[in-house]
């Protein structure tokens, strides 16, 4: 421990935030980190303990509390504090692949177990993360590490998503030569076109790939393994292929079309002018940025061809991440308004006594989309315990309005309330209920299963088909961006140990 009463003299202090008013009028990042001083008591607030919760990754009523990349944390903390930034980066870079992802759009797992939120505030761990990685690549420290020997082994990582990098990452470190495949015409995947620039910029994962490039990974664009042809040719050329292709299969959604006069059309709701899968609506935007490499509202509205809710009254079906940062997004389009519908209940500001430290805390989450439009139309935008029972068309199937009702639920069985029905405008819907799995048709070109959720069925990591690996949420099913990276961590290893017959990693 650096300072051993550092958790009594110093209270928590979080990045800044540029207040709603100004940022949104731009797409870019709006969190203002803290200065080296205020850093390094920041860091000083670390216990040490004992049994550090925080790395732990535990499962407590279900929920997992802890990293799950069980970083270091208290060493670097450590380090932090005494004035070490490279000695931090080194214990930070045994076990977090990409630091930049995590210390940006990572939910924290490590704060929520963080002995010091017993009584107090957590340590700022995410916000000390991002310092020591932001810092190493502003500094220069955060050089290529090219393999000094090559094992002659070659590896196809198919998806460049979070999971795809990491295991590219560890294989090609290990001496293996790693080719990418993606089938978008740029890496990241969900980081790159499913997460708004003003939560993560895209130039972080482009400075990521050129660093992996300059240590030996190759990556390819453009290509989709979508016949049994590509994917036994990959077979062929390669001794190993690991599939990170993610849960992109999006859930839809229910409910009558109808047109104004309450006549039914013979429409799903996803096929109505109007209705949009969140990620479709999010890569949109990102798309039309980066053809320009704009980052303000005026840049946008210069671009053609993107999915616009300007002066639109928007509903977004879906209180995760995605529908925060559709709200987020859309505001920045310059919508007339924006509701978010949740089927289920609000949760409560503060713990129930049935839900103790360390587990996850089930409280309600305020996002900086929520704080947008609370700032733009004077109130929170969410609606609980809410869903969508009809889809009002014109005359030419273009979406005018919705009709809502709530929703109780028995057990896990739910129920429309009589006499709960609305009647909302709406110009755009965009669905951002989640996802089912993985697309079929990969799985299927390599001859491979999938289970009940939609994910392609493994023993570890290895599928029923020797030499292909599947990792992220492909193997896992839809979840976080630290999880994708441990699959691939771990991934990684079974790949290298079945190539060399045993593993380092």
């Amino acid at each position: 421990m650096g300072k051993a009463t550092g958790f009594l003299e110093y209270s928590r202090q979080d990045n800044g935030d540029i207040p709603p008013q100004r940022r949104i009028q731009t797409f870019e990042e709006f969190h203002e980190p803290l200065q080296e001083e205020p850093r390094r008591k920041q860091a000083a607030r670390c216990m040490n303990c004992g049994v550090p919760f925080c790395q732990s990754a535990m499962t407590l009523a279900g929920m997992v509390t802890g990293c799950p990349l069980h970083n270091l944390i208290p060493e670097w903390n450590h380090e932090i504090y005494e004035g070490h930034d490279e000695h931090a980066l080194s214990r930070l870079c045994k076990t977090a692949s990409f630091p930049e992802f995590t210390g940006r759009v990572c939910p924290a797992l490590c704060e929520k177990a963080c002995m010091c939120g017993q009584y107090d505030e957590p340590v700022s761990i995410r916000d000390n993360e991002l310092y020591l990685i932001e810092t190493a690549f502003a500094q220069g420290t955060m050089c290529p590490r090219i393999p000094k020997v090559r094992s002659g082994k070659k590896v196809a990582v198919i998806g460049s998503g979070p999971s795809g990098l990491a295991a590219a990452d560890l294989l090609n470190r290990r001496g293996h030569l790693v080719t990418v495949y993606e089938r978008d015409d740029r890496i990241g995947g969900l980081l790159m076109y499913g997460i708004p620039n003003m939560k993560l910029d895209k130039e972080v994962i482009m400075r990521r790939q050129r660093l992996m490039e300059a240590e030996g990974v190759t990556f390819v664009t453009g290509f989709d393994v979508d016949s049994p042809e590509k994917a036994q040719n990959l077979k062929t050329q390669y001794d190993a292929v690991v599939l990170c292709c993610g849960a992109k299969q999006p859930r839809t959604l229910t409910g009558a079309v109808t047109d104004l006069h309450g006549e039914k059309c013979d429409l799903r709701p996803d096929q109505v002018k109007g209705v949009f899968f969140a990620v479709d609506f999010l890569k949109s935007t990102t798309k039309a940025l980066l053809g320009g490499k704009g980052r303000s509202v005026q840049d946008l509205h210069r671009k053609h061809g993107y999915i616009s809710a300007a002066g639109k009254h928007v509903v977004i079906v879906g209180g995760g991440d995605t529908g925060n940062d559709c709200i987020g997004t859309v505001i920045r389009h310059g919508c007339r308004s924006v509701t978010a519908l949740e089927m289920l209940g609000a949760p409560p500001v503060n713990r129930a006594q049935s839900n103790p430290w360390p587990q996850w805390p089930k409280i309600l989450k305020t996002d900086y989309g929520h704080e947008e439009a609370a700032y733009l139309y004077g109130k929170d935008p969410r609606i609980f315990e809410t869903t969508v029972k009809e889809f009002i068309t014109g005359k030419r199937g273009e979406l005018r309005k919705i009709r809502t009702v709530k929703v109780a639920f028995e057990g896990r069985t739910m129920h429309e309330v009589e006499g709960t029905e609305q009647v909302l405008p709406c110009d755009l819907l965009l669905i951002a209920a989640g996802f089912t799995g993985c697309q079929e048709y990969t799985p299927s070109a390599f001859g491979l299963e999938r289970g009940a959720r939609g994910t392609v069925l493994c023993e570890g990591h290895k599928t029923a088909v020797p030499g292909i690996f599947a990792a992220g949420d492909m193997r896992r099913g839809q979840s976080l961006v630290v999880w994708a990276i441990a699959e691939g961590r771990t991934c990684a290893a079974e790949v290298d140990e079945y190539l060399m017959g045993y593993s380092m990693l």
